[in-house]
């Protein structure tokens, strides 16, 4: 097994006294929305989001990480299916 794939996606910070805890989310109005029927599970949303904050279910589909996703869109843009849309945050 290689070294790599034990890595976390992401920066890693050597001195975490230097860093204060920041969400992404925190500020998101939209989030993307997945429709399971038109999603072919190829993983192209998973591979453009920019901030990995795109997770595999363990059913094959994908969901965004609340706290990583930022509600650029990329991923409903990227989408060749028209599986995912972006909705109003709650």
């Amino acid at each position: 097994m290689s070294m790599w794939d034990k890595n976390k996606v992401g920066c890693i910070l050597l001195d975490k006294k230097l860093a204060r805890p920041f969400n992404k989310g925190d500020k998101r109005t939209q989030k993307p929305a997945w429709d399971e029927l038109k999603c072919t599970k190829c993983g192209l949303c998973y591979l453009f989001c920019p901030d990995a904050a795109i997770k595999e279910k363990t059913d094959g589909y994908f969901t965004s990480d609340p706290d990583y996703c930022k509600g650029c869109g990329v991923c409903a843009r990227e989408c060749w299916f028209g599986a995912i849309t972006m909705v109003e945050e709650d």
